[in-house]
């Protein structure tokens, strides 16, 4: 799971909501769980246009409140870091598991919908490997 923290600042009848890691982030809501709902949906679209533009994505900075990120996108930005870690882009990507082009931007992707399996595959490429832990103990 990956939490990134925001700012909440009350602004007449909303609370606006900026990122300390994400500057071009900027949205608001009614309240401030509305706000930080909105947050998250708004780091994933940040997200989404750095992997798109070929820029960094930062590791999480410190704060009170956070957005969270949805499960799938933290793991395609772990797969994303790993990759330019590596120097490794999309074509390069897509010859070593022997797929398609369109098939690595789908696995990028923070709106497509992909398969466990298929991530596992991706990060297998780039010698990587997920583990799941419970973390309730």
């Amino acid at each position: 799971m990956l939490k990134y923290p925001v700012a909440l600042e009350r602004d007449d009848n909303t609370v606006q909501v900026i990122s300390p890691d994400f500057p071009e982030l900027n949205t608001f809501g009614m309240d401030r769980e509305e706000a930080i709902a909105r947050a998250s949906d708004a780091l994933e679209e940040a997200i989404a246009a750095r992997i798109h533009d070929g820029l960094d994505i930062p590791f999480p900075s410190k704060g009170q409140d956070v957005a969270v990120l949805p499960t799938l996108t933290a793991v395609k930005v772990m797969l994303y870091r790993g990759m330019r870690e590596q120097g490794v882009g999309k074509a390069e990507l897509a010859r070593r598991l022997g797929w398609h082009l369109p098939q690595v931007d789908r696995v990028l992707d923070v709106q497509h919908n992909s398969r466990m399996d298929q991530i596992d595959a991706a990060m297998g490429a780039i010698g990587r490997s997920l583990y799941v832990r419970d973390s309730i103990r």
